[in-house]
Formats: structure tokens, sequence, C-alpha cells
């Protein structure tokens, strides 16, 4: 008979709670930017400005959200969870409802930075708290029914974002996306504290910072850490160019967009699910990984000589399955590598992926825009191969093993 107490520590009914909140939190990470890809063309008129300065609102977004995970990884180590989550909801509303009033945009991206840093907590919380109760398969489990469930974050946010923008403009989604946060306030008063004081560090704040250099010089911990962030990085690439792909390039409207989006990040949820199927974990990466490249080789060619939306779209499709593959790897090794210093561990993750994606957001604006996303596509894709094989190369965890 299954022990559930040590399946579900606090009991069946609160695991399926943490899973639904923790999928809430993870969610709200991607809203942050996703809920406004629809509204990028409009906004660049509003502030009379080009597209590759209006996709740094993604890029500070990023910034905030990699910056923020980076200073509140020890900050909940040492002082818990849930405050370190209320606080940062907190800040997040802020940004949000200030964004709605800003007179230029260089104010906008102001807000934008805040407003990465207050969703930041809860992001790198969906990861840390499972790590706090989970290990081994059990915690590959949780992670990737997060992960899975949670595909449809990207599937409904632009679908929303594209309802939002044509009843109330790009003004409308950031009045969301404030309620979205405050209902994550109210929602989250149940939830337990994972980290209990006995766990916690003990010493000053600023020694708990030290946590960071101790993980950096853990080569398996890095390169499950760099899987993830540049796999990520790739994603970023492609819903930073998609809007001024489909919108203006193909002609398609901002609801078009919103549901092509949609359907296309089911199959992320897809791939994640499928890498629970692999008896060793890391094998699920190395064939996503050549899978990853292989329709990249494919996508690149369509950028550069088709010029086919549906082509375009058709090979996008098998791109984002192996993503969600190799999501649910990255997130998971590395998790269960760091989980003794997992927040720190969990910050560091978060970084890895946010340093890629504000690097790619405003490159594949530059120029021909169908030329530059390809280039940016063909450099990851070969970055996430690489640190695929690292990671197959590494020894499996015995409790990896299913």
């Amino acid at each position: 008979m299954e022990n559930t107490t040590a399946t579900y520590p606090h009991g069946k009914n609160y695991y399926i709670f943490l899973v639904a909140y923790l999928v809430g939190l993870s969610a709200f990470g991607s809203f942050v930017n996703d809920m406004y890809l629809p509204t990028l063309p409009e906004m660049t008129r509003y502030f009379q400005c080009p597209v590759s300065v209006i996709q740094l609102g993604l890029t500070m977004g990023m910034l905030g959200l990699g910056i923020g995970q980076l200073i509140l990884g020890p900050v909940s180590d040492k002082y818990g969870r849930k405050p370190v989550l209320m606080t940062t909801m907190t800040i997040f509303i802020i940004g949000a409802v200030v964004s709605i009033f800003s007179p230029d945009i260089h104010f906008f991206l102001g807000c934008r930075f805040v407003q990465g840093i207050g969703a930041s907590g809860g992001y790198f919380l969906a990861r840390t708290i499972p790590a706090d109760i989970f290990s081994g398969r059990q915690l590959a489990k949780t992670m990737a029914l997060i992960g899975a469930i949670n595909g449809f974050a990207p599937a409904s946010a632009p679908v929303l974002g594209g309802i939002l923008a044509v009843a109330d403009g790009w003004k409308g989604i950031f009045y969301v996306l404030a309620g979205f946060a405050a209902l994550l306030i109210c929602a989250g008063l149940p939830l337990k504290e994972s980290l209990i004081p006995q766990n916690r560090f003990k010493g000053h704040l600023l020694e708990a910072f030290r946590e960071y250099p101790s993980l950096i010089k853990n080569k398996r911990f890095v390169i499950h850490a760099l899987l993830k962030g540049t796999a990520l990085g790739l994603l970023f690439a492609y819903c930073s160019s998609a809007p001024f792909i489909i919108q203006d390039h193909f002609g398609w409207s901002e609801l078009d967009f919103g549901l092509f989006m949609g359907f296309n990040a089911i199959f992320i949820a897809c791939g994640a699910m499928t890498a629970l199927k692999f008896d060793i974990l890391k094998k699920a990466a190395f064939i996503g990984g050549w899978t990853l490249m292989l329709f990249t080789a494919v996508e690149m060619g369509v950028l550069f000589f088709i010029d086919d939306f549906w082509a375009y779209e058709f090979v996008l499709l098998p791109m984002l399955f192996s993503l969600g593959m190799i999501f649910t790897v990255g997130n998971t090794l590395a998790m269960n590598e760091g989980r003794t210093n997992a927040g720190g561990a969990s910050a560091l993750v978060g970084l890895s992926g946010y340093i890629f994606g504000a690097t790619v957001a405003p490159l594949v604006g530059i120029g021909n825009i169908l030329h530059s996303t390809a280039i940016v596509f063909g450099i990851m894709a070969s970055m996430t191969l690489a640190l695929a094989y690292a990671t197959k190369r590494i020894s499996p965890d015995p409790d990896m093993i299913k």
C-alpha cells in the first residue's frame, strides 16, 4: 500500500491545493510577459519608439525577475518562503498600477523592472517550495505536473491579452495583472510555510549569500541550470519576435496572435509530461536537444528562404515540444542537486534563464526580424544541445531512476 504520508506530507487534499497554487504562481511569471505580447505593436505607436526599444520592456521585466530572484533566494532561506511571497506580490501590484500612468517609454521601462522584481518572488518560489518538501522522482513528478498544467498559462495569456487589447488597449492588461497578484495574495493565506524554522539559515543575512559560490562550484548543478537557461532563452526569443512576425509581417490580428500562441503552448505542456516517461530523466534532455536542433535548422531555412506563415507555424510545434521536455529535466535535476540551499538554487536557475532571455529579446528586433530571429534561434538551440549532451554524460542519481 502506498505510504500517503511520505508521498503527501500534509495530506492529499493539501497536495492538490499546493500544486494548484504553485501553478498559479508559475503562471503569474508567464503572464507578466506573455499577456501584453499582443500589444507590443500598439505600444510602439503609443510611445512612438522603435521595435527594439519597446522590446526592452520584456528585457527590463526579465532583468527584474532575474535580479529579484538572486536577492530573494537567500532572503527566503533565512526568513521563510511565505513572507517573501506576500511582500513581492505587493511590490508587483504597485509597479503594475503605476506603469499605467507612464508619461514616456523610459518611465514605463522602469516600471517594468519593478514589476519583474515583484513577480520574481512567486516565480522562483514555485520551484523552491517543491524542493523543500520532495526529492527524487516525486520532485520530478511534482515539477513536471506543475510545468505541464502551467503550459496553459502561456497558452491563455496571449489569448486573454488579445481580447483585452481589443477591449481596453495595453493599459487594461496591467490592471488585470495587478488584480491577478491580489488574488494570489488572498489565495495564499492557507499556504503552509514549507521551510520550517530549524531548516532556515541561522547566520547573518549577508552570510546567506555565500551559498552562491558553493552552488556555482557544483558542476552538476551549473550544467543543469544552464540547460534550463539556454532553453528558456530560445523560448523568449520566440515570444518576443512572434508578435511582430505574426501580426506585422504576416498580417494576423491581435486575437489571432493570441490563439496561435495558446495552441502552440500546449505542445510545451505535452513535452513536459513526456519527459517523465523516460526511466532515466537525462535521456529526455538529450533526445529533446537533438529534436530541437533539427527542427530549429528547418525553421531557420523557413525564415530565411520560404517566408510562409504556415511553414513557420508548423515547424514551431516540435521545437516547443522539445523545449517542454528540456524544461522538466533542467528544472528537476538542478533543484534536486541544490535542494539543501533551495532558495539560492532556485534563484540561480531563474537567473540563468532571464540572463539569456533578457539578452535575446532585443536582438530579434534588429534589422530584418525574420533573419535576426532565425540566427538567435540557431545559436540558442546549439547551446542547448551542447548542455543536453553534458547532462547526459553525468551519471544519474539513483533516486532519479524510475
